[in-house]
């Protein structure tokens, strides 16, 4: 699936950022539209429920205080799983679209995406910030259930967002159980119903821009077999040439010279 990128970019200039985005925020959503775009044609488990995309851009313009790029926890280095591993000298604060903790998860990011080198994140915990690391990340940890699980089994897009339910409230259960608490700067609500409040503007603007999948090209027209027959015949005064191409056939008689 595919967006009309103006038109989603007016819809949420208007709803979520009071007239006007800077380049990052541009640039930051553009990624993970881009990443939505690429999944869809990977193998896997299919990512083709616009809600999913709705709230992964919600949480980001939660989790990264609406600048909708891959920042740094505030004040990360002073939580207590902030302070510098003993082993690898990297700090597991918040980094990222939605703020990737502890090095069980940076680890597990690493090996579940891949990353080799200057990009293995649990060496190299800084590159979580780079956007295409953070967009999968985002994408496949919340498709997956790589953060959180419950008696139920892992924390999934799925689990709320499918053809019975549709729960953008409870959703945030996949990334933090925080969804009941009220913080001291959101006039009494919740942070579950934040992020639900943000998933709805992000999906209004979604499905106004959806563009119509493209029209299949057309067969081309098989080749016509073209069969020529070419027959001569003589006599004694002249002779007759006949062609015939697909069953027409074209003569033409030659007199003899006589001398």
């Amino acid at each position: 699936m595919n967006f009309n990128r103006d038109i989603y970019f007016d819809y949420v200039r208007k709803s979520l950022f009071s007239g006007s985005m800077s380049q990052q925020q541009v640039d930051g959503q553009e990624a993970i539209l881009g990443e939505w775009e690429v999944q869809g044609q990977l193998s896997g488990p299919a990512m083709t429920d616009t809600r999913w995309l709705a709230y992964m851009l919600g949480t980001t313009y939660h989790e990264t205080s609406q600048k909708m790029w891959p920042i740094e926890e505030y004040n990360g280095s002073s939580q207590p799983y902030g302070q510098p591993d003993p082993e690898t000298h990297q700090s597991y604060y918040g980094r990222g679209y939605i703020q990737l903790t502890h090095r069980e998860n940076y680890r597990k990011a690493t090996t579940e995406l891949g990353l080799k080198g200057d990009a293995d994140l649990e060496w190299h915990a800084v590159m979580a910030l780079d956007p295409q690391i953070a967009s999968d990340v985002m994408f496949i940890g919340m498709r997956d259930g790589w953060f959180r699980s419950d008696s139920k089994g892992r924390q999934t897009l799925a689990r709320y967002f499918d053809a019975d339910s549709d729960d953008p409230y409870g959703a945030r259960e996949i990334i933090n159980g925080d969804k009941s608490k009220v913080p001291s700067w959101s006039n009494g609500v919740s942070i579950g119903k934040l992020i639900e409040g943000y998933h709805d503007k992000f999906l209004d603007a979604l499905e106004a821009s959806k563009m119509a999948e493209p029209e299949p090209e057309p067969e081309p027209e098989p080749e016509t077999d073209v069969k020529i027959d070419i027959v001569i015949s003589t006599a004694p005064a002249d002779a007759e040439v006949t062609v015939t191409v697909n069953g027409d056939a074209y003569g033409r008689s030659y007199g003899r010279q006589v001398a």
